[in-house]
Parts: structure tokens; C-alpha cells; sequence
């Protein structure tokens, strides 16, 4: 039987394909460089996002800044404008006869020449013509803001000025119709107008005293002119009276002058009747020229004379 050699044998070495087989595969040399370009190209990608999503947030940002401003700017304006329709406009039309100060109206006129600016909007299209515009926007809104308070100031600077007048012209009447009006309570309704600086119920007033006085001043005209009436008559009665009792004594004084040139009377100190003689014929004169007939004639007042 034969024997089989038991003997250890040394180990073997693998061969060159079993080795290439247990060793890991080697990376191709284009892999490292592919995987960085990759990298860079997200990388740029996330940074414009990144970029583009801010500036897109800094734009909207700006446009709603500028059209806050340009709201801001339209309610200055429509302020403004109704004041220079409104109040300024009407205080605009007193003169200056109708105030106590004439500068207030020259200053008031000087305020309305003002030139408001023109509105230009937000029509930029980037971050900075939109700032630029919204800058502008606010500085018009503080140009409009300054000029409304000047503007209003010289409108009550005006309005004053005339109620002062207006009060100066009250106290005036006030004191010249003293004793003037046909009703005193119309002055009392006017003094207490004046110390309230109501112009309304100073207006309604000064008529009131106005048309007392002229009232008072119709009846003392009425009254005078019926008191030189009676006057006139009086004064009318009275000559006629004396008239009539001149004629009377000039009468008996004429019929006393024929009774002297005939003598004789009735016994009751009147000259007697004497009854007209019948005319005679006129004889010529007897010698010179020098010659004449002394005539005499005789009567009563009221008739014919006769020759005596």
C-alpha cells in the first residue's frame, strides 16, 4: 500500500489575474475634473438667484417707496388747490378800501402769484431713477406744505384786517348816532356786536342803527316842517289882522278930513252926511291968468266924490 506524502506545503503566490480581481478599480482622470465643474455651475446658479432675488426685492422696494411719495405729493396738492379755490380766492376779491391794513391784500396777492411745481411721477424704470424720483416727489410735497401755511396765513392776515375795519366803521356809527336814533335799543344790539367781533351780527346791527336814525330823521323833518306850517299861519293870521285894523282908521281919518273942510257933525265926534252937490259949470277966470276958482269936493269913502 502505498503511502501518501502528508507533508505541509508551503503556501503558493496568487497569480497576476487573481490579484488584479481583489484590488479596487482606479477612477477615470476626467471624473474629478467633471464633479468641479459641476460644483462651480451650481454654485453660480444659486449666486444669480441669489443675486436676482435681491434685486428684484431692492426694485419693488424703491417702487413702493416712490409711489408712497407720489401719494403723499397728490394730497399736498389737492390741499393747496382747494385753498387757492377757496378761501384764498374769496379774500382775493376785498379791497383794499375794505380793510384797516392795505399791506395784508399785497401780500396776500404776492402769495397767489406762486408757481407750484410740476408733478412728474415715478416713471424711472430702476432702483435709482426711482429713488431719485421719490426724493423729488417729497421735496414738492414740502414745497406744497410751506406754501399752503404761507398762503393761509395771508388770508386770515386779510380776513383781520377787514373785520377790524368793519369794527372801526361799527364804532364809528356807535358813536355818532347817540342821541340820533328813534329807538336806543338798536345801539345796545350794536355795542355788544362790536365787543363780540361777530362782522355778521355787526352788519345786521349798523343796519338796524342805520334805518332807526334815518327814521328818527323823517319824523323831526315832518315835525319841523309842520311846526313852520303853523308858524306861516300864524304869522299869516296875525298880519291879516293887522290889516284889517289899519283900514279902519284910515277910513275914519279921510271921512274926519272932509267933515274939517265942511264942519259940523253929528254930535257923535263922526262927520255928518253930506249929500253931493249937482255939478257946476266951471266959470273962466275973471281978470289974469293968476285967477282962479277954488273948487272944493266932497264925499264918503266908498262913493264917487261931488263937488262941494
Amino acid at each position: 500500500m502505498e503511502e501518501k506524502n502528508t507533508a505541509s506545503q508551503p503556501p503558493m503566490e496568487p497569480s497576476g489575474a487573481a490579484s488584479a480581481a481583489e484590488t479596487p478599480a482606479s477612477k477615470p482622470k476626467w471624473l474629478v475634473p467633471a464633479i468641479a465643474a459641476s460644483t462651480v455651475v451650481v454654485l453660480v446658479g444659486g449666486g444669480f438667484a441669489g443675486w436676482h432675488a435681491y434685486t428684484t426685492h431692492e426694485l419693488d422696494a424703491a417702487k413702493t417707496a416712490c409711489a408712497e411719495a407720489a401719494d403723499t405729493l397728490r394730497g399736498k396738492a389737492n390741499e393747496y388747490n382747494a385753498l387757492v379755490s377757496g378761501k384764498a380766492k374769496d379774500a382775493s376779491g376785498i379791497a383794499a378800501n375794505q380793510v384797516r391794513d392795505a399791506k395784508t391784500v399785497d401780500a396776500l396777492k404776492t402769495a397767489l402769484k406762486a408757481t407750484a411745481p410740476e408733478y412728474e411721477g415715478c416713471a424711472a424704470d430702476s432702483k435709482d431713477g426711482l429713488d431719485a424720483a421719490a426724493a423729488k416727489l417729497d421735496k414738492q410735497s414740502k414745497w406744497y406744505e410751506s406754501h399752503e401755511a404761507a398762503l393761509t396765513k395771508a388770508v386770515k392776515a386779510v380776513e383781520t384786517s377787514k373785520l377790524d375795519k368793519t369794527i372801526d366803521d361799527a364804532s364809528a356809527l356807535l358813536k355818532s348816532s347817540d342821541g340820533q336814533v328813534q329807538d336806543a335799543k338798536t345801539r345796545d344790539a350794536l355795542s355788544g356786536a362790536i365787543k363780540a367781533r361777530d362782522a355778521d351780527a355787526i352788519a345786521k346791527a349798523s343796519k338796524t342803527v342805520n334805518d332807526s336814525v334815518a327814521a328818527k330823521k323823517k319824523a323831526d323833518e315832518e315835525a319841523q316842517a309842520q311846526a313852520e306850517a303853523a308858524a306861516q299861519a300864524a304869522a299869516a293870521q296875525a298880519a291879516q289882522s293887522q290889516a284889517s285894523g289899519g283900514y279902519t282908521g284910515g277910513y275914519s281919518g279921510y271921512t274926519g278930513y272932509t267933515g274939517g273942510n265942511r264942519g259940523g257933525s253929528n254930535g257923535g265926534g263922526q262927520p255928518a252926511y253930506t249929500p253931493p252937490a249937482a255939478p257946476q259949470p266951471t266959470p273962466a277966470p275973471s281978470g289974469g291968468d293968476d285967477e282962479y276958482e277954488t273948487i272944493s269936493w266932497c264925499g264918503t269913502l266908498g262913493s264917487d266924490p261931488a263937488r262941494c
